[in-house]
């Protein structure tokens, strides 16, 4: 049995629900049969090179299920077959941040643990994307991917259009040039910001400036820029984009809006080596909601999309075998900082 085992050390799915996933698929093809003795937890450790507790967790999930049973003294064996799973998912991110970890997290909790899931980062890399896609490109009901990219994102766009459209999930950023009928729940970046910045007007009218720290070399939508000189020319505010953190001086009458975590670390620190106040003489919005920013300066204001939603829906358009495209509900969370 243990060849019917795969584990992956570059796969982002615990290596537990791996095993359980290698088990349970290879009942469904009638690889596996019952009465089949699993191997000893001595032996999946041994061979895999895996700690005990990861063994006995997949079969104590696989116990949970009613899949195996065991017998004192001989080990674990196949109780039965009867598995109705169906759904087989690829799941691509760009990164593990932690709202992209809240996505997964909702994704995961709405589709239940009779979904199989094979979960992959590719840290905004083309090639290892391209790598993990063509690679996995067979055996999944579902694609869902993630595409945020440094560079080559035309080339991406070509290879996700060879993938079957029927079983493909586009989050948090549409793709201009995807073809055919597919999922999505994406922002709607140049009116999600244009519509924050307009709800938070009343705070920000004590600005004169507002400053947007958008790195140059980053996979950013630039429909981001798009809304935030949209509001600055309609509502009279100097509009400045900082293309380097380090290079910032805070000045007073200012606000300054973030979209890397990195960046907000060291926009805190260059204010507070000033004599001005936040939430008066400078304001600060972050992007994307973290627990930390409730705390942080007394509180953080946020602009962020609503990131366990779009995993919740996603997994939704999976359930119900929809094909349609979403826009993800954005808010503006005011706090202290500005």
């Amino acid at each position: 049995m243990l060849n019917q085992i795969a584990i992956n050390d570059f796969s982002s799915t615990p290596k537990y629900l791996q095993i359980v996933n290698s088990i349970i698929e290879g009942i469904e093809q009638n690889d596996i049969l019952p009465g089949d003795k699993l191997p000893s937890i001595y032996e999946m450790c041994a061979h895999f090179e895996i700690s005990k507790r990861t063994v006995e967790r997949a079969y104590e999930v696989l116990k949970e299920k009613e899949l195996i049973g065991g017998v004192q003294g001989k080990g674990f064996y196949i109780q039965h077959t009867k598995f109705g799973r169906t759904q087989k998912i690829f799941l691509l991110f760009n990164k593990l941040s932690p709202h992209k970890k809240i996505i997964y997290d909702a994704f995961v909790e709405r589709l239940g643990s009779d979904v199989a899931i094979d979960f992959f980062i590719y840290n905004n890399d083309f090639r290892l994307f391209k790598n993990l896609l063509l690679g996995h490109a067979h055996g999944y009901t579902h694609y869902v991917i993630i595409p945020h990219f440094l560079d080559q994102s035309e080339r991406a766009v070509d290879l996700i259009n060879q993938l079957p459209k029927h079983k493909l999930i586009v989050l948090d950023k549409a793709i201009d040039g995807l073809m055919g009928q597919y999922g999505s729940v994406v922002q709607n970046f140049e009116k999600d910001l244009t519509q924050a910045l307009t709800d938070a007007l009343p705070l920000l009218r004590k600005y004169s400036t507002l400053n947007i720290l958008f790195p140059a070399y980053s996979y950013y939508d630039k429909g981001i820029l798009n809304g935030f000189y949209a509001f600055c020319h309609a509502y009279g505010f100097n509009a400045r984009v900082v293309h380097e953190v380090n290079d910032l001086v805070v000045q007073p009458d200012c606000a300054y809006i973030n979209l890397m975590e990195e960046d907000l670390v060291t926009l805190i620190k260059k204010t507070k080596d000033t004599a001005y106040q936040v939430g008066k003489e400078v304001g600060i919005l972050s992007y994307n909601e973290s627990p930390l920013k409730e705390v942080l300066l007394d509180g953080i204001t946020v602009i962020s999309t609503d990131h366990a939603h779009m995993g919740r829906t996603a997994a939704d358009l999976i359930l119900s075998d929809r094909h349609e495209h979403i826009e993800n509900p954005f808010r503006l969370i005011v706090r202290r900082s500005l």
